[in-house]
């Protein structure tokens, strides 16, 4: 049986081996920009009633860091500014004079809140003014325990890029990774900034590679759950319910759901080596996608869903090739370097994300236009970068790295700055997957 090795493979098992060192050249570093002015922003701060002093802080503090990511607002230090919320203009207005030392320091855009209870709920209430002329442009209101007051902060977020974008945010989504617990790998699930982490699988073995549903109810997986067989299994979040999509004979690995929901794409030995299969999710009829000697593997959809890129040492080391989604018009994508694989193609389909081998023998992330005229290297640095996958939004991704020691789940602006470490402890966190909106 001949199945290549790949990253994202073998980095669940804990090791890369397998892997000829090469003196292939470098990919070209370029940085992508983001094709529009961000927006200057200022966060004022929330005024607080009989909850907690410290709840307006945290609500400020997850607002101010939302804003930051989502690319759209240049988030201005108002302290720094000499911009500061008080009470001197009462409890439901801000100080005029406040908008006019905004203006002058060019920011477009203000934002304040209250924080009250109406027990047992806290009611957060934002508005949002003009920072020239002061005006109110909009105002939300809240509802809901204290214990959710970030996921308040992460709405107001949203709204704010829906408001001056008109594309949904990234704050309320989630990222699923597999985390090691006493020698077992278990699916864990976390909010997009790292906060909560919630274990989903407790096997006490491995569970792989986990991919979201397009209703974010599910987790699709590759699972060792009776540690004699592989199969493709899919866990409902809410309720841990559990089902097995996929139990060909040999190993079942990297799925990759389509994005109407209607196939699921996955690599398979069970014709004794590594092939590309999909399986329509309502009937489970197969259809086999590769017809080759070499290992193909890691399948991954074009957003309209009318093709797949995946990996293949079928040219000698692992590079990555493109094929319609019914396994015609197979082309290589790449050609720099003897170690690219892993692909993740982006929300929007300009570039296809995946993991290349440097000159100087490092894993790093890269990316790649699907005609294979323009590459950009994302990560630098020490340690492994492996697994990447993007936000729904396209403007970042998420992958797992052994930069500082084990490996870990950072995000990273997919221009390859503001890289930030999300996971936290002594043990390894791998193959990260963010979910839809």
């Amino acid at each position: 049986m001949r199945i290549i090795v790949l990253a994202s493979y073998l980095v669940c098992f804990g090791a890369l081996v397998g892997i000829l060192e090469s003196g292939a050249e470098d990919v070209f570093l370029e940085a992508t920009r983001p094709d529009f002015q961000k927006i200057p922003i200022g966060v004022l701060g929330f005024r607080e009633g009989r909850e907690p002093e410290t709840m307006g802080d945290k609500a400020a503090e997850v607002l101010r860091a939302d804003l930051r990511r989502s690319l759209v607002f240049a988030v201005a230090d108002l302290p720094k500014l000499g911009i500061k919320l008080n009470g001197s203009a009462g409890r439901d207005a801000v100080d005029k004079k406040l908008f006019r030392l905004a203006s002058d320091q060019g920011i477009s855009v203000l934002v304040w809140g209250k924080l009250s209870m109406r027990n047992p709920d806290l009611l957060l209430d934002g508005f949002v003014y003009d920072g020239g002329t002061g005006d109110v442009v909009a105002d939300r209101r809240y509802v809901g325990s204290p214990s959710v007051i970030r996921q308040m902060a992460h709405r107001l977020a949203d709204e704010l890029v829906f408001r001056y974008t008109g594309e949904q945010g990234i704050a309320r989504t989630k990222i699923a990774f597999v985390s090691e617990q006493n020698g077992s790998r278990e699916l864990y699930v976390m909010d997009y900034d790292g906060y909560g982490p919630r274990q989903v699988t407790a096997d006490g073995f491995l569970n792989l590679m986990p991919r979201w549903s397009l209703d974010r109810r599910y987790l699709i997986f590759t699972s060792y759950r009776d540690r004699t067989k592989q199969h493709i299994d899919m866990v409902e979040l809410a309720t841990g319910r559990r089902w097995t999509l996929v139990a060909l004979p040999g190993l079942n690995i990297t799925p990759s759901l389509s994005p109407d929901g209607n196939w699921l794409a996955f690599a398979t030995s069970q014709d004794g080596n590594s092939e590309i299969y999909k399986m329509e999710t309502n009937t489970k009829s197969l259809q086999r996608l590769t017809v080759h000697p070499s290992g193909d593997l890691s399948p991954s959809w074009s957003p309209n869903g009318r093709e797949i890129v995946f990996a293949s040492d079928r040219g000698g080391g692992p590079q990555l090739y493109i094929m319609s989604a019914d396994g015609s018009n197979v082309r290589r994508l790449t050609f720099e370097g003897d170690y690219n694989a892993a692909p993740a193609w982006s929300p929007r389909g300009q570039w296809i994300a995946y993991v290349c081998r440097t000159e100087q023998h490092q894993y790093k992330l890269c990316l790649i236009t699907p005609d294979g005229q323009k590459r950009v290297r994302v990560t630098s640095g020490p340690g492994v970068d492996d697994s990447p996958s993007w936000s729904p939004d396209g403007r970042h991704l998420v992958f797992s790295s052994t930069a500082e020691g084990k490996s870990h789940i950072y995000i990273i602006n997919s221009d390859g700055t503001d890289a930030e470490r999300l996971t936290s402890g002594g043990v390894s966190h791998t193959s990260p997957s963010w979910s839809p909106l």
